[in-house]
């Protein structure tokens, strides 16, 4: 544990003491510097065994890197067809001078999209890329834009009735998921309330009103906000179809449901070995890295693009589109690949392991503590809830109920941890993914640490409810 502690110290050190010499303040540096010091306490010396550890990185946060790419092309296509325009527009006519409002009906857009959809990550892309603008307009730092969306979407995530985190807590301690779904409305509720009024009073000020940034043009300001729908709603097209196609390989409607993008690529003939045919989506699935191609949510946004040539617009500037959509990726994928050598060194030197490990050592009087702690750390590392849950959850969620916990507060407890580890820094995927969007936008640098910081507030509601759930 030694090891895990030191590299969240040293991480937290070089990004928040913006003056050590050379290195402070600096994310890309303490992302590598992270890696390298967990490599190096590992007791891992040779360069081979480091080579190994970032390419297990870089496969492991494939699909993340491929979601900015798509989701950066994506939103440079939304520009220029006047989607953008179109959404802040609206906002402005509505909700022009009362910002406190407009944040909190962003935020709800956000838990509800988050709630069907049951992914931080999609309602995040889909829905919160449509809200960047607004809170650009509104003159609020980027990291603070990030961890409004993420605060939105990962609240809603969790939030029933598409609510994997509860869903799979249940299965982990074998009991019936209707109650423990329905205290979650109640729990996830009471976190979403904590969530909302932090954000307006101590993210957003009096003075962020809408069109206060004069970098983001408003057009449309001038008109109610239902003339401006009425008269550019082609624009809102592509985005519609996107929410349609993620909401149906998500949701599950009998005769409706279909995961487009992997069905298309399934049903494209790659090439042909002997008598056995593999298909395009096989065949990128069984290559490392390029794997993240077949993520569900990047082919659904694909998908999407592949609407958007359909315009004018797009057909006509399309290399120039692609051009500068990878352009203003280019700071965030290079961030992202940092990341990937800290992620791979954590699982190379076993810091994962020395997580699980600790929690089944402990005395048992200590047991929910020391679990608690498990859980949130395995978060931190990973950035992801449902990995928090299959790892460290499987065998802690049994000890409580041998403890004398009931199975239904278990498994509230082992859904509210695992989603406040996975908002802590230094790896929360869906942050990074929405730092990208931002700054593929804006082709501004956006600090995905300090976003997550800005996120701790939600993150530690989250891990106070599961800690009340161990002891009810």
């Amino acid at each position: 544990m030694l090891k895990v502690v030191v590299a969240i110290a040293l991480l937290l050190a070089v990004t928040l003491c913006k003056k050590i010499p050379g290195i402070g303040g600096k994310i890309n540096i303490a992302l590598l510097l992270t890696g390298a010091v967990t490599m190096l306490l590992g007791g891992f010396f040779n360069p081979a065994d480091w080579v190994y550890a970032f390419v297990d990185g870089l496969n492991r946060m494939g699909w993340i890197m491929a979601l900015s790419i798509a989701g950066a092309l994506f939103a440079e296509i939304s520009v220029r067809i006047g989607t953008m325009d179109t959404i802040i527009g609206a906002m402005t006519a509505k909700f022009s001078h009362r910002p406190r409002i407009l944040v909190f009906c962003i935020l709800f857009a956000l838990l509800i999209s988050g709630s069907l959809l049951g992914d931080a990550i999609a309602a995040s892309t889909v829905i919160g890329m449509l809200t960047i603008g607004i809170l650009v307009s509104m003159n609020l730092s980027f990291e603070k834009i990030a961890a409004i969306i993420v605060m939105g979407a990962a609240t809603g995530s969790i939030m029933p009735p598409m609510t994997q985190a509860l869903a799979l807590s249940s299965t982990l301690v074998n009991t019936d998921p209707d109650p423990v779904i329905t205290i979650g409305y109640v729990t996830v509720g009471c976190v979403f309330v904590v969530v909302a009024i932090y954000s307006m009073l101590f993210l957003v000020k009096k003075e962020n009103v809408a069109g206060a940034n004069g970098m983001v043009q408003i057009k449309h300001m001038d008109k109610p906000a239902g003339e401006i729908l009425k008269q550019n709603w082609k624009s809102l097209i592509p985005v519609c179809f996107l929410i349609l196609v993620v909401l149906l390989r998500t949701v599950n409607i009998p005769g409706l449901s279909v995961d487009l993008g992997p069905t298309i690529l399934k049903s494209i003939t790659f090439l042909t070995v002997g008598g056995e045919v593999v298909s395009l989506y096989d065949w990128l699935a069984g290559i490392t890295i390029l794997n993240g191609l077949t993520n569900g949510i990047v082919l659904s946004i694909f998908c999407a693009i592949a609407i958007t040539f359909f315009f004018k617009e797009v057909r006509q500037n399309a290399g120039v589109i692609f051009k500068e959509g990878l352009s203003k990726v280019s700071t965030t994928l290079i961030l992202q690949v940092c990341c990937s050598f800290m992620l791979g060194s954590f699982y190379y030197a076993g810091s994962i392991d020395a997580v699980s490990q600790f929690t089944q050592n402990l005395d048992p009087n200590v047991l929910k503590i020391g679990g608690a702690a498990a859980m949130l750390l395995m978060g931190m590392l990973t950035g992801s809830q449902s990995t928090t849950q299959n790892v460290v959850f499987s065998f802690f969620g049994p000890s409580l109920l041998a403890a004398g916990v009931t199975p239904v507060f278990a498994a509230v407890a082992g859904a509210h941890l695992a989603a406040g580890g996975q908002g802590m820094p230094p790896a929360d995927l869906t942050t990074f993914v929405v730092c990208g969007m931002i700054g593929s936008m804006y082709s501004r640098k956006v600090d995905p640490v300090k976003a997550m910081l800005y996120c701790m507030p939600m993150s530690i509601s989250l891990a106070i409810v599961g800690m009340v759930f161990l002891y009810i």
